[in-house]
């Protein structure tokens, strides 16, 4: 382990796509101290399911499509001697096929966001939607089980609320985990990164052209038929993890 004088922390940030999980990778990264994965789970999730994602026959190719072999690697030794490893995991590649007891030696967070801001970024890229498939039903699940674990809620980050005020959220997520805050988790280099899954190319157009986490759009969202329905079926589960989030303001 490195001299910094904490560690080893093994952290699970669990969320669905387009939730801002892939900048908030990039943010803990840049911390210097902290190696990252970038959705372990995907290959096994895709081989076990057929699911027509793209790049799903390279993304298999490239990964592991033993959850067995992936759990054991998320609570081995971490890459590069560091004292921290951010996980970035999506909740709807946790089949019921997944045992769970690795995952009590991880600490938990839950990364969420708006439904109709994830219904609606989510069909800019795909073209059908399901609540399975943006993973709010598995992230209830797997958030009640944290809770039942530990006898209390584990840290939930709003995404809205975090981009009013990115290092008082940060601050205090670290203050959770027990680890100090880094200024370098505010703004990383522009590009890509060797850590980013193989699909990176589809999805991260926008974060390979950032440099921070940028202010929160108003946007008018009007979401039709199929979008309207998942967003509004999923808008209870939101809400119920909402009211645990981090209330840390700038």
């Amino acid at each position: 382990m490195s001299g910094e004088g904490y560690g080893p922390l093994r952290i699970a940030m669990w969320s669905g796509p387009r939730n801002l999980s892939t900048a908030m990778m990039r943010a803990w990264e840049n911390r210097g101290d902290c190696a990252v994965s970038d959705e372990p789970f995907y290959a096994y999730y895709l081989a076990a399911t057929g699911s027509d994602h793209p790049m799903a026959e390279q993304i298999i190719a490239d990964g592991e499509t033993d959850w067995r072999s992936v759990a054991r690697t998320m609570t081995g030794p971490i890459p590069g001697d560091r004292p921290i490893w951010y996980q970035k995991h999506m909740c709807h590649h946790m089949l019921d096929s997944i045992d769970h007891d690795w995952m009590s030696r991880l600490v938990h967070a839950f990364l969420i966001r708006d439904p109709d801001e994830v219904v609606a970024s989510y069909l800019r890229s795909r073209d059908t939607v399901s609540a399975e498939e943006i993973g709010l039903p598995q992230e209830a699940r797997l958030f009640d089980e944290v809770c039942d674990r530990l006898g209390e809620a584990p840290p939930v980050i709003d995404a809205d609320e975090f981009l009013h005020a990115p290092e008082a959220q940060l601050r205090a997520l670290c203050e959770r985990f027990g680890i100090p805050f880094k200024p370098g988790m505010l703004e990383w280099p522009v590009g890509p990164r060797d850590s980013d899954g193989i699909w990176a190319p589809h999805w991260y157009e926008s974060v390979w052209n950032s440099t921070g986490f940028e202010p929160p759009q108003q946007r008018d969202i009007h979401l039709e038929g199929e979008g309207a329905r998942v967003a509004e079926a999923c808008r209870p589960l939101y809400e119920k993890l909402y009211q645990h989030r981090l209330r840390a303001t700038a």
